[in-house]
């Protein structure tokens, strides 16, 4: 899957698991507006976190030099792309770290608690996720943005740190869940130990597309990276985000209300 369906996907996930837009959300964590809006942007980052583990991923031109250094490490130590970065381990591994960000506060005098972990691991991942999307067009703006949104977290709202570690991980698992989509699919729950189907179920039709010859596993519908399918998926998930980021805005400032009173009380 393309990094800006990722992206799109992760905060498409994250609209549906907190937000509060009638039948099509899912209200299983909800957040007030601020929540669901910086929480977004933190998952779309986030969506693109799995693919570190490749040169060319997003990530690998988010700072000059030190962005190819990341993902050849990531890669290095994962095994290759679509391995170890994509697997059950690295979920445990992604949660934990976004959790002990939250640990990272400094008390001061002057404006109370400041959320400094939280804060820089909610600028890098806008950062990300504002790319991706080709929202911005220099890595210059995207920083810069992104940085506002963490000071936000930080310092003015560091009680939103609590839905951090939440955000990150749903992030990260939309990514999984959308190559899992693809006919590349994913190393499975179990690496480093990847089975390979038995030689006389190899020919068997429909299992040899969800069981792959290399091991992993997969549920092609979207076809290729790139698909026209995904493409289409993309778009429907950004009309969706549109959608929530909009009724979002609206209970911001008080207009949900007005929008769900009678039309004559």
């Amino acid at each position: 899957m393309m990094g800006i369906t990722h992206a799109t996907s992760g905060a498409a996930a994250w609209i549906a698991i907190t937000g509060a837009m009638p039948i099509v959300t899912l209200g299983s964590y909800p957040l007030d507006p601020v929540g669901v809006l910086a929480g977004a942007a933190v998952c779309a980052g986030a969506a693109l976190l799995p693919d570190a583990d490749h040169h060319s991923a997003t990530i690998a031109h988010s700072v000059p030099v030190l962005g190819r250094v990341v993902t050849g490490t990531v890669g290095l130590l994962s095994g290759g792309h679509r391995q170890g970065a994509h697997s059950a381990i690295a979920v445990a591994i992604v949660a934990a770290a976004a959790w002990a960000l939250t640990l990272l506060v400094v008390a001061t005098e002057e404006v109370g608690t400041v959320a400094v972990g939280a804060g820089v691991g909610t600028a890098m991942l806008t950062c990300f996720g504002l790319k991706a999307r080709d929202y911005v067009r220099t890595w210059a703006v995207a920083w810069g943005l992104g940085a506002l949104l963490g000071l936000f977290v930080a310092v003015v709202a560091p009680e939103h740190v609590a839905w951090f570690p939440f955000a990150v991980t749903v992030g990260f698992v939309a990514h999984l869940a959308g190559d899992f989509l693809t006919t590349g699919g994913l190393p499975g729950l179990f690496w480093p130990w990847v089975p390979r189907p038995p030689e006389h179920l190899r020919p068997v039709p429909v299992l040899n597309r969800i069981w792959l010859p290399n091991g992993y596993v997969a549920l092609p519908v979207l076809g290729d990276t790139g698909s026209l399918r995904e493409t289409a998926l993309g778009a429907v998930l950004g009309l969706y985000c549109v959608a929530g980021f909009a009724y979002e805005g609206m209970r911001l400032v008080g207009l949900d209300t007005w929008l769900a009173a009678p039309p004559f009380g």
